[in-house]
């Protein structure tokens, strides 16, 4: 018996895609990837319309789903994060539809709750079987952990593997098993590895940014939370891997060993772990082509599925086990809410991918953002997307202050810690202030009353919209 199929149009003839169904992508080779449009263009080729994409990010690589929107192919978008090049056509009103923005831990559970149905999911596998048992860890296009992928197979009702590497049956090791496969699909490229490396994943060395990374570094030792068993995830910006920088050093220097380390994993992180900072790596994603080397190669280094990540629709999540998160920030409003969907524009260029989930699932939240990007002010009054909600957020992290959040009733004793470590603490209205006397006050954007995408929590709840630029 074998699974294995002649190519992509085969496939879908195969499952039966037609008019009006869902289809699902993972992200696992960002920028790199080839999938995502290979199977367009084929559902295209074979007159099936009126088709929503959900995939775990839209990367710019991805540009060609404009085109299959204008043509009908495409009629609705289903994603955690969104890149800029679809995001301003997406802005500018191309689909009648809004976009539904989940999270990195809502995605799975929405699925695995069947509020999000999914008919056919096709899965990038850079090493494959012809039965379907699949990995990202080894082939020509590894890409490390597949931990998006999990609930896509797991969920959908037909589930396509498509790989360019197929091995001989049994592949041992494997993320996906075979159980969950209905077809495999060989190509010649599922995507360039290099484009995994996509965005800012090296330590900044902009005085600013490093100013900033040693005040969170400041901020979690004051804290407290800075101890034998600490757990850690960083983005991948340079302030926040140059914080991790800072928070190594304290380690090493104090005999310091956490538990874990998790995330969207980087070299840095990686060599963190080899250097005894933590006892092991919790990894959904890898970040650059050392942290697939070590996912492959160290037994420390663990893959997960997002639900295990950052769901709640399981028993537990690691996030709930997470104590400092390092994030970044578009905007931040006077009550702490962020935004990371769009920019200062009112342009779609990202998403809460595990943002809010992270947020709300560790004891201490740092927002890391200089005060002022392009002369226009970090703070302000209401953040144009609510993209993670004031509650979850602890601590605004800038170059020329650092604000508390002690709403909600909570963090007063943290700041009092903030005070007597001698940081510049001071009010979120300050900071508001501080900028808008460097970059001005921003005008009101001239936003369409139209909703081109909703951004949900991590609960499914719809948390705010985004609206159509002018």
């Amino acid at each position: 018996m074998s699974k294995l199929v002649e190519n992509i149009g085969e496939a879908i003839r195969k499952t039966g895609l037609k008019d009006g169904m869902t289809i699902s992508f993972h992200h696992h080779m960002r920028n790199g990837d080839h999938v995502l449009n290979m199977v367009l263009e084929e559902v295209a080729k074979q007159g099936i319309k009126d088709i929503t994409v959900n995939a775990s990010s839209i990367f710019d690589v991805h540009e060609p789903i404009i085109d299959h929107i204008k043509n009908g192919v495409v009629t609705g978008i289903e994603c955690n994060y969104m890149g800029s090049k679809v995001g301003h056509a997406i802005c500018e009103g191309i689909m009648e539809k809004p976009v539904i923005f989940r999270t990195h831990g809502g995605r799975p559970s929405d699925m695995e709750k069947g509020t999000s149905h999914i008919d056919v999911a096709f899965i990038a596998a850079p090493t494959s079987d012809d039965m379907g048992n699949c990995t990202g860890k080894i082939g020509k296009s590894a890409c490390g952990s597949i931990g998006y992928a999990f609930a896509d197979a797991m969920n959908a009702d037909k589930v396509v593997i498509v790989t360019d590497n197929l091995v001989p049956y049994p592949l041992t090791g494997a993320s996906i098993p075979e159980v969950y496969a209905d077809y495999v699909v060989a190509v010649d490229e599922i995507g360039d590895p290099k484009g995994i490396v996509s965005g800012t994943t090296k330590i900044t060395r902009d005085p600013v940014g490093l100013r900033m990374a040693e005040y969170a570094a400041r901020v979690i030792d004051a804290s407290g939370l800075l101890k034998e068993g600490v757990s850690l995830q960083t983005g991948a910006g340079g302030a926040t891997l140059a914080a991790a920088k800072f928070i190594k050093e304290i380690m090493l220097e104090r005999g310091i060993v956490g538990s874990f380390g998790m995330g969207g994993i980087t070299a840095y992180m990686v060599d963190m772990l080899e250097a005894g900072c933590f006892r092991s790596l919790i990894d959904v994603q890898c970040f650059d082509l050392d942290a697939v080397r070590s996912l492959r190669d160290d037994p420390r280094h663990m893959e997960v599925s997002a639900t295990q990540y950052a769901g709640v629709s399981g028993k537990s999540a690691a996030v709930d086990s997470l104590d400092v998160v390092l994030l970044g920030a578009t905007q931040v409003d006077v009550n702490f809410n962020v935004n990371v969907h769009t920019d200062s524009n009112g342009y779609i260029m990202g998403g809460s991918g595990g943002h809010s989930d992270t947020a709300a699932g560790s004891k201490l939240c740092i927002i890391i953002a200089p005060l002022t990007r392009a002369r226009l002010p970090l703070v302000v009054d209401r953040a144009l997307t609510i993209s993670t909600p004031g509650k979850d957020v602890d601590v605004v992290v800038t170059q020329r202050g650092i604000a508390v959040n002690t709403r909600y009733g909570k963090n007063k004793e943290l700041k009092e810690k903030l005070i007597a470590a001698h940081l510049p603490v001071c009010e979120i209205e300050d900071l508001k202030k501080k900028a808008e006397e460097l970059s001005g006050v921003p005008a009101s954007l001239p936003l369409s009353d139209r909703v081109v995408a909703k951004v949900l929590y991590r609960d499914g709840t719809e948390i705010d919209t985004i609206k159509a630029v002018k």
